[in-house]
């Protein structure tokens, strides 16, 4: 298998526009509880959002060339995700990587360890979601693959799967899945946004969330 793999299925820009209307809780519910990235890995800046395409890469710890070939072989939209070996101890990505990202037009950066240079980036206004930040430097020494199937916070990540996150974390949708996901997660907030109307209202809690007879079931007393 060649180290480097360019030619991989995306998933439709459609569906991914349709996801990436929706924060990440919202999609990892609708689609069953699946898909949640550890929550050690947060964005840089809690205002950052994502959502496109994994271009994927597997790095030696402490080190990031395939991280730079990652980067040089992506398409505008894709958000390159980095299996780095859950290494905190490394800032394998800076304001220099990241003007390069902007200038291809990569959506955003993903990896489960540390980066570095974060005003610049936060200032770049580029997404990235990291499992620390480092100031420890990294080497250009280890080959490995671009585009093969990782493992980045307990989720296994096929190239062209959904990467959707935000200040909440980050979740992945199988790119066949892609289009339900949008789906379900517009039924979610719409039935959500029906939740809030009816407090609003003056409804109670037990009445909206049909609790009575839940309740009931368990044996609870109160003191009313």
């Amino acid at each position: 298998m060649p180290h480097i793999i360019t030619k991989i299925e995306r998933a439709a820009a459609e569906d991914v526009a349709a996801l990436a209307k929706f924060g990440s809780a919202t999609i990892h519910e609708a689609q069953g509880r699946l898909g949640a990235l550890n929550s050690t890995i947060k964005p840089i800046h809690r205002d950052m959002r994502v959502c496109g395409p994994a271009f994927t890469t597997v790095s030696a710890p402490r080190d990031n060339l395939m991280l730079q070939l990652a980067i040089h072989y992506a398409k505008a939209g894709d958000v390159i995700v980095v299996s780095g070996g859950a290494y905190e101890e490394a800032g394998s990505f800076g304001d220099v990587l990241g003007n390069a990202c902007v200038a291809k037009g990569i959506a955003g950066v993903v990896t489960d360890t540390g980066v570095r240079d974060t005003q610049e980036l936060i200032a770049l206004g580029l997404p990235v979601f990291s499992m620390s930040v480092c100031i420890k430097g990294t080497v250009k020494e280890t080959l490995g693959q671009v585009n093969g199937d990782i493992i980045v916070g307990g989720e296994t990540i096929r190239p062209g799967d959904v990467i959707c996150g935000d200040a909440d974390g980050l979740v992945m949708v199988r790119k066949e899945d892609a289009a339900e996901a949008a789906k379900l997660s517009q039924a979610r907030e719409d039935a959500e946004a029906e939740y809030i109307e009816a407090y609003k209202s003056g409804r109670t809690i037990i009445d909206v969330c049909n609790l009575e007879a839940v309740l009931k079931a368990k044996g609870l007393t109160t003191d009313l």
